[in-house]
C-alpha cells in the first residue's frame, strides 16, 4: 500500500480511464510462462509497467522519464486483485531471502528510496535528513546505515510514534517536521505529501546541500507555505532542489539485489485484501510503522 494510491483516489494523479485496479508493489506467481520465467516462479511488479524503449530517455537508461511511461495500478491494472497481466520485460525475480510481504515494499518504497539516496550525492560522514518516516524513509535509513556507516541520520516526522520508531532503528536525532536540527544537513530526502516540510528542510540544509523530493504529487492544502521562502535562508549558498520521477527497471533490480545481499527487510503490517480501505485510511491518517501490505492468498 502506497501513498501514491491516495493520490490516484483523490485525483492528484488520476488514472486515464476508469475503472482501474490499484496496486504497484506486487508479488505473485507466474501463471502463464513467458520469456525468462517459468510457471509457478515467484516474481514482482513495480511502479514501472512499461516504457517505449526507443526514445532518447529509454536509450540512455532513463526510462523513468519516458513520455510514454506507463504506471502499474494507474495506467494499467495493478495488484489489488487475484490476477494481473504484465509485460514479461518489466517483471522481476524475487530473491528467496524475502517472504512475500517483505518483498512487496521493496518494489516501490525501497526502489524509489534507493534512487532518492543515490540522487542526494551523499558521502560517508555527511549528515542525511529524512522528512516523513513511512515505508520509503524507513528503508532509506536502513540502506544509508549500511552504505554510509559514518553518516548521521536525522528524521523529521509529525507523530511521536514515527519519531520513536526512527530512534529505535538507529537515527541520530528525531524531531517534528518543522524543527531545526542541531547540525546542518548535507542532504535531505522529503517523502511527505505536503509543502511545509519542504520549506523547513531548505532551512536545515548546509551550504551546497541538496533536497531530493521523493513524491509523485504534493497536496494543495498547504501550498501557501511556499510564500514563506526566503532566498538568503532557504536557497542561497548553492542549495539545490531535485525531484524523483518514477523508477527505472535498473533501480528496482539493483535495489532487490542489494537488499538481499545486506540484507535489508522492511517492517510490515499485513491486512487482508478485504481491508484495503482500512489500510489506506490508516496511511492517510499517518498511522504508520514501516509498510502496509495487502495479502490476497
Amino acid at each position: 500500500v502506497c501513498h501514491t494510491e491516495l493520490d490516484e483516489i483523490e485525483g492528484r494523479t488520476p488514472p486515464p480511464r476508469l475503472p482501474i485496479v490499484l496496486g504497484h508493489q506486487v508479488v505473485g506467481r507466474v501463471e502463464s510462462a513467458a520469456a525468462g520465467f517459468q510457471r509457478g516462479e515467484r516474481v514482482g511488479v513495480a511502479w514501472i509497467f512499461s516504457a517505449c524503449g526507443v526514445c532518447d530517455f529509454c536509450r540512455r537508461g532513463e526510462e523513468n522519464l519516458c513520455a510514454q511511461f506507463q504506471a502499474t495500478g494507474r495506467d494499467a491494472n495493478g495488484g489489488y486483485a487475484e490476477r494481473m497481466t504484465v509485460p514479461a520485460a518489466f517483471v522481476f525475480a524475487i530473491p528467496e531471502i524475502f517472504a512475500d510481504a517483505e518483498a512487496a515494499p521493496l518494489l516501490c518504497a525501497g526502489a524509489i528510496g534507493y534512487r532518492s539516496l543515490r540522487l542526494t550525492g551523499l558521502q560517508d560522514g555527511q549528515n542525511l535528513g529524512l522528512t516523513g518516516f513511512g515505508a520509503s524513509a524507513h528503508l532509506v535509513l536502513k540502506l544509508a546505515q549500511q552504505q554510509f556507516p559514518q553518516a548521521k541520520i536525522f528524521v523529521f516526522a509529525r507523530s511521536e510514534s514515527e519519531r520513536a520508531f526512527a530512534l529505535e532503528l538507529g537515527a541520530a536525532w528525531a524531531g517534528d517536521t518543522e524543527e531545526k536540527t542541531p547540525e546542518k544537513l548535507h542532504a535531505i530526502i522529503d517523502t511527505t505529501p505536503v509543502w511545509r516540510p519542504v520549506v523547513a528542510a531548505l532551512e536545515n540544509l548546509a551550504p551546497g546541500g541538496r533536497l531530493v523530493i521523493n513524491a509523485i504529487r504534493k497536496e494543495e492544502a498547504d501550498k501557501s507555505a511556499l510564500l514563506q521562502l526566503n532566498y538568503p535562508s532557504h536557497l542561497w549558498l548553492e542549495k539545490e532542489i531535485k525531484t524523483v520521477a518514477n523508477v527505472s527497471r535498473r533501480d528496482v533490480a539493483e535495489f532487490l539485489a542489494l537488499a538481499a545481499q545486506i540484507p535489508i527487510k522492511p517492517e510490515v503490517q499485513e491486512f487482508p485484501l478485504e481491508e484495503a480501505n482500512t489500510a489506506l485510511r490508516e496511511l492517510k491518517a499517518r498511522k504508520i510503522r514501516g509498510a502496509k501490505v495487502l495479502r490476497i492468498f
